[in-house]
């Protein structure tokens, strides 16, 4: 049988790293195009081969995907705000080259990693693959949006098909948004959770996430797409609680959703005016409100089975905290974290 080989966007990324990790193990031949230096040089360990360059440019993506028998785009910009112009000019832009390049080089097959969030912040419980699609002003969730539709129209029925993955909220060790950043503000004493943490995260840890992708990638239907999450939800407060215990910290503050966004606001201009990135946005908030579950039927049709628990994966992102950790920031005693 060919050894099979797969090109990777984004592949220095949290989730392209461990992808990339995952198809090694499995004796894939692996190739990876990543926009920074650094990561790249990380990621070289678990891939043949690792290019430095944008998403949109074409002879980057050519060599990426000479030879590729599948490609897994997961490059992205990740964020509740921001410029517009490069949403738009990575999200959908990039999505397109990556398509057309990969056509055009012969690859047979592309896996297109999206987001649950293009069902947006208001959506029926359970949400299906088929639900209304809803941006909302959101830039990530519009741009994702039309990503997906820009994927699916390179699509070739038995030559080129295109297959789409929407993650939850993918955390784990060095997951940014759900477990780095809200970590170091518990430390610095300035994370808050809007109106009592009653909104819901779909979590989905990082080796789920990739069990699930492979699948997609395998067997999932040309022009569909699969939710992909723990197939449970906990309550904001429950989440983050559980990571705040990692520090030793038995509670978390809460502030009501309106004065919360306000609040965000006036840092972000303030950061805005120093030239420096905002701590958070108010649009950040939002993502704290989702009231409603995604379903992940259509993925368990494929024999998805989500494998680690949250209470398996918080044991993990402590171990990571314990062996590697962030500046400044470890474990508190085991006797301070109070009952699970």
């Amino acid at each position: 049988m060919e050894q099979q080989r797969v090109a990777i966007t984004g592949v220095g990324g949290f989730i392209g790293r461990r992808l990339a990790e995952r198809l090694q193990q499995r004796g894939a031949r692996v190739i990876g195009l990543e926009l920074s230096k650094t990561a790249a040089l990380e990621a070289e360990r678990c891939c043949e081969r690792v290019l430095v360059g944008e998403i949109n440019d074409q002879e980057a993506l050519r060599a990426l995907c000479e030879g590729a028998t599948a490609v897994i785009h997961t490059a992205a910009i990740v964020a509740e705000q921001g410029d517009r112009a490069l949403f738009q000019r990575v999200n959908v832009e990039g999505t397109r080259q990556v398509a057309e390049v990969a056509r055009a080089s012969g690859v047979r097959r592309m896996l297109h990693v999206s987001s649950v969030m293009v069902y947006g912040f208001s959506f029926p419980d359970q949400v299906g693959e088929d639900g209304p699609l809803r941006g909302e002003g959101n830039p990530y969730s519009e741009t994702k949006i039309e990503s997906e539709r820009v994927a699916w129209s390179a699509g070739r029925a038995g030559q080129f098909e295109v297959v789409v993955a929407r993650p939850g909220d993918v955390y784990g060790p060095r997951s940014i948004p759900w477990v780095v950043r809200p970590l170091t503000l518990m430390k610095q004493g300035l994370f808050v959770i809007p109106s009592g943490g009653q909104g819901r995260i779909n979590h989905v840890h990082i080796d789920n996430l990739v069990d699930g992708m492979l699948l997609c990638l395998e067997r999932g239907r040309a022009g569909h797409a699969y939710n992909l999450s723990d197939g449970v939800s906990a309550s904001v407060e429950d989440y983050f609680l559980r990571l705040a215990r990692l520090l030793g910290q038995r509670r978390i503050r809460s502030l009501p959703a309106p004065l919360l966004k306000r609040s965000f606001a006036l840092l972000a201009r303030g950061a805005r005016w120093l030239g420096k990135t905002p701590p958070a946005y108010p649009e950040a908030v939002d993502y704290l409100l989702r009231p409603g579950t995604y379903s992940i039927e259509a993925a368990r049709a494929l024999g998805y089975r989500p494998r680690l628990l949250l209470d398996e994966g918080m044991a993990e992102v402590e171990r990571w905290l314990a062996q590697e950790g962030l500046p400044g920031i470890r474990p508190g005693p085991p006797g301070s974290r109070g009952p699970a």
